[in-house]
């Protein structure tokens, strides 16, 4: 049976894959704890909103420890979580990765944001907290050996990911 081919004559594990660009911050300079993904996913992309996904456990997790409905409008979540002291941001600024999973971004393409100025920014940061082992390594990989912060405690959480099964209430527990 022959590859089924696109309008540009590839089959569709040839075609080249586009750059991802992810968002600027969440944050108010008052945050106290960052937490911080690999980069949004296909969904958040469409939407222009951090995890967008409707299975993503991230807002429903989030609501809960700071106390707002995890069903209101994107605007009134971001304001509820910065005003409680949360930031959140993704450690790449941009990749190349086909689909959401971050198994698919292509090695060589990690560009980090600028965390220099970030924490500089945002002096109260105390705990930063990883969204998933994939956030954790490029941090540590990218960010890590040119960052000089002091006094920054630094936590892999399970990923909020609808891929990463798990149940809600052991991720909200971590």
């Amino acid at each position: 049976r022959p590859a089924l081919l696109d309008h540009a004559g590839l089959a569709p594990t040839d075609r080249p894959m586009d750059p991802v660009t992810g968002f600027s911050a969440l944050s108010l300079p008052t945050a106290r704890v960052l937490v911080l993904g690999s980069m949004p996913g296909a969904a958040s992309l469409r939407a222009q909103q951090y995890y967008a996904h409707p299975r993503n456990s991230f807002w429903p997790i989030m609501a809960r420890i700071a106390g707002f409905d995890a069903a209101s409008p994107y605007g009134e979540r971001v304001h509820a979580l910065t005003r409680a002291g949360f930031a959140v941001c993704d450690v790449l600024r941009s990749c190349v990765r086909s689909g959401s999973l971050d198994s698919a971004i292509q090695a060589g393409t990690r560009v980090p944001n600028d965390f220099a100025s970030f924490f500089a920014e945002h002096p109260g940061i105390r705990l930063v907290c990883f969204n998933g082992a994939e956030a954790q390594q490029s941090f540590a990989r990218h960010v890590l050996p040119t960052l000089g912060v002091e006094g920054v405690r630094f936590v892999r959480l399970p990923s909020t990911s609808p891929a990463h099964a798990m149940a809600l209430e052991r991720k909200l527990s971590a």
